[in-house]
């Protein structure tokens, strides 16, 4: 039991390595102390539990904002709110909890093998949980080394995962290279000893991956191409318990019409659904206004809203002004947000969420060109999938991220949180990302990961910018998560080699028989 609840504070602290507070070093201590607390595990079962405890003080601490749209802004009641939140909680925890077990299972006992495995373990269970039933990449570790961390250097090459590969081989690498742990026998039954032993393979892993990730911080995959664009991102601040309020759609129109106006660029990116209504509701004069507005600057707008009717609707973003009219259409659905899992009717039902069954649009959308720029559009949770950002490169010079985080409250730690996400995949991609949203965090990120510019939360106001595209290809972007899934399944064949040695006599008989079967299908040929 005080295995467990170290666990949970453990899982909990690591929270604050995450935006705001972004004391990244505290990744690096919190999941080496629950490797630690693994390898002491006396089975799997215990190992479970550790790991579902440190993956539950995670997502409690750091998705709480999920209990302030459910009661708050959904109208569900205090009570099934916060069960609601806590069973999705432990259900994101069984991720980590089914990897612990599995790393105790074939853990070898030898530290290097040990921290390679752990950390081949853990991005597993970050990559199954970014996919599985549509994914919730949320509070991926990898996320918590965004600059100024060494460890972001590894961004544009495997991408979050593989950062988060990496910063667990520091954190573990730190315990397992100076707490020895072995045990008179690979069987789990046995007490596992401890003492004070240095290991050097293990130190110089760390030393290594600090090393490597620094000076990869240096290297440019991309390049920049064209003259910077002058850009207004504007931010309107409208709550959300009013937005899709009748009576107040004119006060929406007003104030991302003077926006507009009052800040000239290039480029003019309004949020997700700014206009709260169908696209062919909006008043033809106003869409004209706005138009004309651009048009006599030589540039172009990008306006969310949505398009279809009652039936069939799409979350949408629509281009006006100079360049040909294009539209980009939000293909990756917030689950009970926005679209309907089968069995859950009952459930979206009780809440009072607006538009909650949208049409997905078609996953092969291009990037829309705008005032001589392709930029590669996504809405809200879009960007936590770096694998369908990275669909539109090499095309895209520039991204651009437009949400409405009014969802989750004044004092949820989701919009900065959100912010970081887009910082890994501008460094995975090696383009700049806009981040245009209601009430925050609208920021201009950089190529290198680093926000050049943001505007503070809640406010009404527009960043104005020059942005620079960029083209190229990151490893990253050729490759998606390949790479990391490659290092991950190598970390566990090394691991298992480990656990059953390489010179013992059964090992060599496995290896031999494995060659005899490999000449039998394919003979050595002879020269005559």
């Amino acid at each position: 039991m005080t295995s467990m609840l170290l666990s949970l504070i453990l899982g909990a602290v690591s929270v604050t390595a995450f935006a705001p507070l972004e004391v990244f070093p505290i990744a690096w201590l919190t999941t080496g102390g629950l490797f630690f607390l693994l390898v002491q595990a006396p089975d799997v079962r215990s190992a479970f539990a550790r790991g579902f405890a440190h993956g539950l003080g995670i997502f409690l601490a750091g998705v709480s904002w999920v209990f302030v749209s459910l009661n708050e802004f959904g109208g569900l009641p205090t009570v099934p709110a916060a069960l609601a939140t806590l069973l999705f909680c432990a259900f994101l925890a069984l991720f980590p909890a089914l990897w612990s077990a599995a790393f105790v299972r074939i853990r070898s006992g030898k530290p290097f093998a040990d921290v390679l495995a752990f950390a081949a373990c853990w991005s597993l269970s970050e990559w199954t949980r970014g996919w599985l039933f549509t994914g919730f990449p949320w509070l991926t570790l990898g996320y918590s080394q965004s600059p100024p961390s060494p460890l972001s250097g590894f961004a544009p090459v495997v991408g979050v995962y593989g950062v988060s590969f990496f910063t667990v081989v520091v954190g573990a690498g730190l315990v397992g290279g100076m707490v020895g742990c072995h045990r008179e026998t690979i069987s789990l039954s046995s007490p596992p000893k401890f003492r004070l032993a240095l290991s050097t393979p293990t130190l110089l892993c760390v030393v290594c991956a600090l090393a490597v990730g620094y000076f990869a911080q240096q290297h440019r995959w991309t390049w920049a191409v064209g003259q910077p664009l002058r850009v207004a991102l504007l931010q309107g601040n409208i709550s959300q318990d009013v937005k899709w309020q009748p009576g107040h759609f004119a006060d929406s129109l007003a104030v991302y019409f003077e926006l507009t106006k009052d800040h000239p660029a290039q480029l003019s990116i309004l949020p997700e659904t700014a206009i709260p209504s169908y696209f062919h509701q909006i008043p033809k004069a106003f869409l004209g206004d706005l138009a004309r507005l651009v048009q006599t600057r030589g540039g172009d707008l990008l306006l969310g809203t949505v398009l279809g009717d009652d039936q069939n609707y799409a979350n949408i973003v629509v281009t006006l002004g100079a360049s040909p009219p294009q539209v980009y259409s939000k293909h990756h659905l917030v689950p009970f947000g926005e679209f309907v899992p089968s069995g859950f009717g009952w459930f979206v039902a009780a809440l009072r969420m607006p538009k909650s069954n949208f049409s997905p649009g078609t996953v092969d959308q291009i990037p829309l060109a705008v005032s001589g720029q392709q930029v590669a559009v996504n809405i809200c949770y879009e960007d936590l999938f770096g694998e369908e950002i990275i669909r539109s490169m090499p095309h895209a010079s520039i991204l651009a991220n437009v949400s409405n985080t009014a969802w989750f409250g004044r004092r949820s730690l989701a919009q900065p949180q959100h912010l970081q996400i887009s910082q890994m995949r501008a460094l995975e991609t090696g383009r700049p990302m806009l981040r245009a949203t209601n009430t925050g965090m609208t920021a201009v990120v950089l190529p290198t990961g680093l926000v050049d510019k943001k505007l503070p939360p809640f406010v009404r106001g527009a960043l104005v910018a020059d942005v620079q595209g960029y083209a190229g290809t990151t490893p990253y972007a050729r490759f998606g998560n390949g790479l990391v899934l490659i290092l991950a399944v190598a970390a566990l064949l090394f691991s298992m080699l480990a656990r059953t040695g390489w010179r013992s006599e059964t090992s060599k008989r496995n290896w031999n028989r494995l060659w005899l079967k490999v000449k039998a299908v394919y003979p050595p040929t002879r020269n005559p």
